[in-house]
């Protein structure tokens, strides 16, 4: 299945979003997760395709276990929705 997580500084007032925060994220995904990631209007957006059997709530809980390491506890998960469209191959 294909999800596409997006994610924000927590504090609105606070710096925006660095590409360095999108690759941290993708690092503490599984590694057997297909990633894309990009930056869309101070927000990170990454697509990403888990194994059929994968749920939403299983990849919800896998970005919030993430967001909460301390190199990370600034960003927020803002959806976390399954798409249609492919990976970029």
């Amino acid at each position: 299945m294909l999800y596409q997580l997006t994610m924000r500084r927590s504090a609105p007032w606070s710096a925006p979003t660095s590409p360095v925060d999108g690759i941290r994220v993708l690092a503490l995904l599984p590694r057997q997760w297909q990633k894309d990631l990009s930056q869309v209007a101070g927000e990170i957006v990454i697509r990403i395709r888990a194994g059929e059997e994968t749920t939403s709530e299983e990849v919800h809980a896998e970005v919030e276990r993430a967001l909460a390491s301390s190199e990370l506890s600034h960003l927020e998960l803002v959806a976390c929705r399954p798409v249609a469209a492919g990976l970029p191959e």
